[in-house]
């Protein structure tokens, strides 16, 4: 992974797994060991498919940039979509606090969203490659004088 890369997952990811830990703590506190069960398994759910989601959009920005926005938008539904499905699976299980499991799953989700539209906005991404200027070199054209 390219240091450029690693940065912006701790940018993203620290801020993510911090709202997480407060949201077990939170959950400890409110419903007990189950509650705090269910939050880290929220969190780790939520940290591990966003991950997963940001690693294959760098790749996608890599190999195929013509269909990063569409592959952007694609991802952030299948991923919100999955996250909810994992909801609706979890909504009646006895093994932990499903209600803990879905504040957290959410909370670390849009802290994770959060964190990345701020990492993107602070980023300094070039819109001209600075590197094809010197690799070309330019031949004159027109007539000189």
């Amino acid at each position: 992974m390219p240091s450029k890369d690693a940065r912006n997952l701790l940018q993203i990811a620290v801020p993510a797994a911090a709202a997480g830990a407060i949201a077990v703590a939170v959950s400890a506190a409110v419903a007990g060991g189950k509650g705090a069960l269910g939050a880290a398994v929220g969190t780790l759910l939520a940290v591990l498919f966003m991950g997963v989601g940001l690693y294959v959009l760098q790749w996608t920005a890599r190999t195929l940039p013509q269909l990063f926005q569409a592959m952007g938008l694609m991802l952030y539904m299948a991923q919100l979509l999955l996250l909810l499905i994992f909801v609706a699976v979890f909504k009646g299980t006895s093994f932990f606090n499903p209600k803990a499991f879905a504040v957290a799953l959410v909370v670390t989700t849009v802290v994770w969203m959060a964190a990345q539209a701020r990492a993107h906005m602070k980023a300094k991404i070039f819109y001209i490659d600075p590197d094809s200027e010197k690799s070309e070199k330019r031949e004159k054209t027109g007539p000189s004088s």
